[in-house]
């Protein structure tokens, strides 16, 4: 029974008395049982936090439960704030793939985009990185700076060191990801024996534009678009990379080759000058005694 009442306790509604009338950040729930008081914007953007199923917007007191604003502050207490770097930050980034979570206050210093429809429901976060362009907050850019300054030049220096390795870790795993989705593919392909008939299409294609190249009739549009799809081809720019790397390889080679010739040319200049032909008298006297 204690367990029941314990779950069915409300939050109850109160503003700041020191708050100007119609400040979004004034409207607060406490639980005087609990010692605890929380802000209205810190419970409705916080990603684990759920209204009472008996939430209606004709009676604002009945909005949260004592057990679920407890439980959501346990689970905060795991999570590290990507702008200040302490714990307790429940509101976390929509973007699936993001690990970005923040207070909610820090979030608006951070420039993070807040998606607000009170009629759905709507209570949304987004990281600067991750603005889908539709945000209700344009947060002051002083106060942005002054809340940035209070945090230790140390923590900043990691915060970005942090991001940086995040950024480079998420790459990596796209990129492995888009990568063995590619490998089972093709093997797909080849169990299926579709392999050849796409390497055929593949030599069809290159033909086909050898032939465009090829051709002075040619456009000069088409000629471009054959070119430019050539090179987006990686297959193509492994090729032409593997030709350049031998070009000096092949170069040293013609240069041995023509120091050979060089060589043969001038021994055979020698041989041309050195050579010494008969005299034509020797000749002819050699021709008498013959005759004798």
């Amino acid at each position: 029974m204690l367990v029941t009442s314990q779950i069915m306790a409300k939050m109850v509604r109160r503003r700041c008395a020191f708050c100007p009338e119609g400040e979004e950040s004034s409207i607060m729930y406490i639980s005087e049982e609990k010692n605890l008081a929380v802000h209205q914007d810190c419970l409705l953007y916080s990603s684990g936090f759920v209204e009472s199923e008996e939430y209606s917007p004709h009676n604002l007191d009945i909005r949260f439960d004592v057990a679920s604003v407890l439980s959501e502050i346990k689970r905060g207490k795991r999570l590290m704030c990507n702008f200040c770097r302490k714990k307790g930050a429940t509101v976390g980034c929509e973007e699936r793939a993001c690990r970005r979570s923040y207070h909610y206050f820090c979030a608006r210093c951070d420039d993070a985009a807040i998606e607000t429809d009170e009629v759905k429901g709507i209570y949304r976060v987004f990281c600067p990185k991750h603005d889908p362009g539709n945000r209700n907050n344009h947060y002051d850019a002083v106060s942005r700076r002054r809340r940035q300054s209070m945090i230790p030049s140390t923590i900043r220096e990691a915060k970005s060191t942090e991001e940086t390795a995040e950024e480079n870790s998420l790459r990596v795993l796209r990129n492995n990801n888009r990568h063995k989705v590619r490998i089972d593919f093709l093997r797909k392909c080849k169990q299926a024996g579709l392999l050849d008939d796409i390497f055929e299409a593949m030599l069809d294609t290159l033909h086909l534009a050898q032939e465009k190249l090829m051709d002075d009739n040619t456009s000069e549009t088409e000629y471009e678009e054959t070119v430019t799809s050539l090179f987006e081809c990686g297959l193509f720019a492994n090729i032409l990379t593997n030709a350049h790397s031998g070009t000096e390889e092949k170069i040293q080679e013609l240069l041995e080759t023509r120091k050979r010739l060089d060589t043969r040319i001038e021994l055979l200049q020698e041989l041309k000058e050195e050579v010494v032909l008969p005299v034509q008298e020797n000749r002819a006297s050699a021709s008498s005694s013959v005759s004798e």
